[in-house]
């Protein structure tokens, strides 16, 4: 039976990842039961030598002796690398089934919970490289105890006696181990993830810190939290190398005791004289194991630390269903009763209800911190609602499979986010990550690049289409950024255009090309949702809702609605 170390015993959520990698943990065991078994192999051998070969002079049982043993030794070797292979291959088959599902946590969660997202891959990994550490080889061979113990009382009693004391002694300097630094560990884990993220993210906007002069104040800070985290790692770090010395000077001192109580029986003829080099062998081989499991306890406590983080994110994330493919949405969306909360608890959005049918343009217009952007994040999808619902063509927007509603459903975040990537991996939404056609890619690319007013932009650029971009989209100006953005809300034409503040960035002549691409979209029947501050989308819109302190105030016709709240604005509006 596998024998576990303590943290992957702790949580039903690895032990069903690792249930699917159950075959390599199997094999692993009863390879190291063959490596325990051949570790024998040179005590018999010293045994035969002493007491056999030595006495009587046969040379020819020492030459057979001889290769049996190397024979051993080579299967031994063999076995043992194909132990390693099978828990590296354990390793993979661990990410394989927990990697993909640890990442779309983190998706989902990134924004409430974005510590806990940024930290959890990083702690998987520390997990998944436990497995070919030595904890796990001491884990292994640890059911293995017993028999080394047994055979220490098959060559005297007072062996076993010191066998057992001494497994007793070590795996009491492990539980000191475990007392000693489990707390200090996990706080320094805790303070040395919370100084890597926030270096994550002062490096990702490097340029606004130079220009704002934060340089020297975040390095210090930087500087503080590193050496926060160092001092708990030391503390930590001393404690478990005393204890691991402790115990190794425990383990020589049982194996040269167990020489000299084997000399002395020797002495007294209890046992024979090659017993007294076979004692020594078995107290060190029944004692390594623990050992093992000490001098990897830091990995063990890292194991739990991380357990126990990806428990939290996983178990705050929605179970995956396999959703029935709805027919494509004709483009009516409603909303009832919709209100969205913030992390603290604050009400950002409050019964919120509306209809809009096919080939409407609504404009969402309010003072800042209204909620206007938290409105269109819920209709796209980006935020979920605390109470109410979003309804595409009736079906309510969680019960649709997210991938298949996310291609019907333009949105532009008032955030322009690019990713690292080209141009048109951007534009495309990386779909030939997916591995789908490079032809259709590119056509579609083109013609949404087009329908934005971004394509002479595009090709303005080095390398056009495939001008790299950095995270953020760094490289391009605010308004090139945002052409881009809208060119990848419109990738392939969907049903629902949702675009926040699209033409905060954009020029005069860009303002004007979003007014000609928003009314190609009209014609073309699409529904269309525009949050904005600037009023010169006006012209093209049917009806104006109006968002104050997180409520809708105004939903009307654009003419009627304008009347009420800004009658210059209305008149503009007609005279366009």
């Amino acid at each position: 039976m596998l024998i576990l170390p303590p943290a992957l015993r702790n949580s039903l959520t690895v032990k069903a990842a690792l249930s699917s990698c159950r075959r390599h943990f199997t094999y692993a065991a009863l390879f190291s039961a063959g490596t325990n078994l051949l570790f024998i192999a040179p005590m018999l051998y010293m045994l035969q030598v002493y007491d056999r070969v030595v006495p009587t002079k046969g040379r020819v049982t020492l030459l057979f002796l001889t290769v049996v043993l190397i024979f051993a030794l080579v299967t031994l070797s063999a076995l043992d690398a194909l132990r390693s292979r099978l828990l590296v291959r354990a390793g993979a088959c661990l990410n394989e089934h927990m990697a993909s599902r640890i990442m779309r946590a983190t998706f989902l969660q990134g924004e409430t919970r974005p510590r806990l997202a940024r930290q959890a891959l990083r702690e998987f990994d520390q997990l998944r490289n436990l497995l070919t550490g030595p904890a796990m080889l001491g884990a292994l061979d640890a059911p293995w105890i017993p028999i080394y113990v047994l055979l220490a009382f098959l060559i005297h009693f007072w062996i076993g006696v010191l066998t057992v004391v001494g497994a007793a002694l070590i795996t009491f300097l492990a539980w000191r181990n475990e007392n000693a630094t489990r707390e200090p560990l996990q706080q320094a884990n805790i303070a040395s993830a919370r100084a890597y993220a926030n270096y994550d993210t002062a490096v990702s906007s490097s340029d606004i810190v130079r220009a704002l002069g934060l340089r020297e104040a975040l390095i210090h800070g930087q500087s503080t939290d590193r050496e926060r985290a160092l001092s708990l790692q030391t503390e930590a770090g001393i404690a478990s190398a005393r204890l691991g010395a402790e115990s190794k000077f425990v383990r020589l001192l049982l194996q040269s005791l167990a020489l000299g109580v084997a000399a002395l029986l020797a002495i007294t003829a209890s046992i024979s004289p090659g017993s007294i080099f076979a004692s020594m062998f078995i107290v060190g081989r029944a004692l390594s194991p623990i050992d093992q499991l000490v001098n990897g306890w830091r990995s063990i406590i890292q194991a739990r630390g991380a357990i126990t983080l990806l428990d939290e994110l996983l178990a705050g994330t929605p179970p995956e269903m396999v959703r029935t493919q709805l027919p494509e949405p004709q483009g009516r969306l409603e909303a009832h009763n919709l209100g969205v909360a913030a992390p603290d608890k604050k009400i950002i959005l409050a019964n919120i209800n509306f209809r809009i049918d096919p080939g409407e343009v609504i404009a969402i217009v309010g003072p800042s911190g209204a909620g206007k952007s938290t409105l269109v994040r819920a209709l796209a999808g980006a935020v979920r609602p605390t109470v109410g619902e979003v309804r595409f063509d009736g079906a309510e927007q969680w019960s649709w499979d997210p991938e298949q509603l996310a291609a019907h459903i333009g949105f532009m975040p008032q955030e322009t986010v690019l990713l690292a990537g080209t141009i048109k991996d951007n534009i495309s939404r990386f779909r030939a990550w997916n591995g789908e056609s490079a032809d259709r890619i590119d056509k579609d690319a083109i013609a949404a690049a087009k329908l934005a007013g971004a394509h002479e932009m595009i090709l303005s650029l080095a390398d056009g289409y495939d001008h790299p971009l950095q995270l953020g989209g760094r490289g391009l100006s605010a308004g090139q950024a945002q052409r881009i953005a809208l060119a990848r809300a419109l990738f392939r034409s969907p049903r629902y255009i949702i675009l926040d503040e699209p033409n905060a960035s954009l020029d005069a002549e860009g303002d004007t090309q979003l007014i000609r691409t928003l009314e190609q979209l009209k014609a073309a029947g699409k529904t269309i949702l525009v949050a904005a501050h600037r009023l010169s989308v006006l012209p093209v819109v049917d009806r104006i809702m109006v968002i104050r302190e997180g409520q809708l105030a105004w939903f009307g016709p654009r003419d009627q609605v304008l009347h009420k709240v800004a009658p210059q604005a209305a008149r503009a509006a007609s005279n366009g």
